[in-house]
């Protein structure tokens, strides 16, 4: 499985971030203490980013309203990691002096480049009030920022592609964007997802802890596997909420496929905006249980990239570009396994 890239993005996090929390209503007023951070991730050295200006809009205005829910109802909501279910990524707060508290910045790859384009999916369902690219006001880029209810709020920026957009309502686990490194001008940052909680208003002083799957983060770095619509309301029964274009993202088309038995789907796609082939092998049975699937994409003269471990829906997405090279790819779904030959040269 791949593993972390995180600090790379963190490290060079641009001067427009902004603080980050995710809590429940209880958490907000008495916040449960941090666990201790995972030793999983270490942080490579770097030359501190500035701090973001004073006169940057961090708190930019919303693009749509949305009827306020009570406080009660949001104290119910359970937000999850935002990211498809059974995928692991390391989660940074450290690593960017752009930070001014609970900021997030997150990558799962052995690079942080190995992330842009993966999935970004909604941390609990809500209403979405900015959808837009922030230009020179800010260090967010591509933003998208949801309505929870009760004065909750969450943030999702850099974004290469927003999926969503505003006034639209939204599922937990439904994708809204993904993984970029768009910002304002002048700014060269490392592909990641920037995420942060907020409740109420006052930047930054309404940043508040993430929590995730009811735990809280642990600060500074933690490695999580999500449980977003795993199951329990949010995934489940018969049918797969994902399909291989939601996996690897906007833009991407299917060339390519392979039956793994009855359970599941080996895809290979392309992106023409991007120029990138995707693999994902999406599971039709024992949707919501982690089992052994995998996805593979080998471009000819190069090292071959796997997403492979216990999964609920699916494996992937595994990206690459192959100018003018031929691709290998495959997965596996239960026993059932396709390996493909060297093919769909370009």
């Amino acid at each position: 499985m791949r593993l972390n890239g995180v600090l790379t993005a963190g490290l060079v996090l641009l001067p427009g971030l902004l603080g980050f929390t995710g809590a429940t209503a209880a958490a907000a007023s008495n916040p449960p203490a941090s666990p201790t951070p995972s030793p999983t991730a270490t942080q490579p050295s770097s030359t501190a980013t500035p701090a973001p200006s004073a006169d940057e809009d961090n708190d930019p205005p919303n693009e749509a309203t949305v009827a306020e829910r009570s406080a009660t109802v949001m104290a119910s909501t359970n937000f999850q990691l935002p990211f498809p279910c059974g995928q692991t990524w390391v989660g940074n707060s450290s690593g960017s002096s752009a930070h001014r508290a609970y900021e997030i910045d997150f990558n799962r790859g052995s690079t942080a480049e190995a992330d842009r384009g993966d999935p970004v999916v909604a941390a609990a369902a809500g209403t979405v009030v900015i959808s837009s690219h922030q230009g020179s006001a800010n260090g967010f880029g591509n933003l998208v920022k949801i309505d929870h209810g009760g004065g909750w709020t969450t943030f999702y920026a850099h974004l290469t592609v927003r999926s969503v957009s505003a006034g639209a309502r939204v599922i937990q686990g439904q994708q809204i964007g993904t993984v970029g490194r768009t910002s304002k001008p002048g700014n060269n940052i490392s592909s990641h997802l920037h995420y942060e909680v907020r409740q109420g208003e006052g930047y930054p002083g309404n940043i508040r802890k993430a929590v995730f799957n009811g735990a809280t983060f642990g600060y500074p770095i933690q490695t999580l596997t999500s449980k977003n619509k795993c199951g329990g309301g949010g995934g489940g029964g018969s049918t797969n909420p994902h399909t291989a274009q939601s996996v690897c993202g906007s833009g991407y088309k299917v060339v390519d496929s392979a039956a793994l038995g009855t359970a599941g789907t080996v895809y290979l796609l392309y992106s023409a905006g991007s120029g990138k082939n995707c693999v994902a092998t999406i599971k039709k049975t024992s949707l919501g249980k982690a089992t052994a699937t995998s996805a593979y994409l080998e471009v000819q003269g190069k090292s071959r990239v796997t997403d492979s471990g216990n999964f609920a829906y699916f494996a992937g997405p595994v990206q690459a570009s192959a100018p003018g090279k031929c691709v290998k790819w495959g997965g596996k779904a239960g026993s059932d396994v396709y390996n493909s030959p060297f093919e769909h040269c370009g």
